[in-house]
């Protein structure tokens, strides 16, 4: 019986940003995209099926709804994704404030 060769590989710690790791543009875009989309489909997930009705979002198609819960939040832009927030009566606040070194540019945060 032969040996198996064991294969190394390296790890390198990511930024916490997967989309500026793989060097995208806009990487911060999609990030901020990216957690948006994932709060309203935690939001329709909890959500019992008889009350999610249709679509799950008063006033969205079915099709557009079944994108977000198939995690295709790149069809949406994050005006549309904060439209979704605010039809499943959720508050968003935006606040903007000076950047110290080493925090991000740009994040998103969600209040329980």
């Amino acid at each position: 019986m032969r040996k198996k060769r064991r294969v190394s590989t390296k790890a390198e710690a990511g930024s916490g940003n997967v989309f500026a790791d793989l060097g995208l543009k806009g990487a911060n875009q999609f990030m901020a995209r990216s957690q948006i989309g994932l709060l309203v489909f935690k939001i329709l997930d909890e959500k019992k099926p008889e009350q999610r009705g249709d679509a799950g979002i008063p006033g969205i198609a079915q099709s557009a709804a079944s994108h977000l819960m198939n995690g295709h939040c790149s069809r949406f832009t994050t005006d549309k994704l904060l439209d979704f927030l605010k039809r499943l009566d959720r508050k968003v606040t935006i606040e903007v404030s000076r950047r110290r070194d080493g925090e991000p540019y740009q994040e998103v945060t969600f209040a329980p």
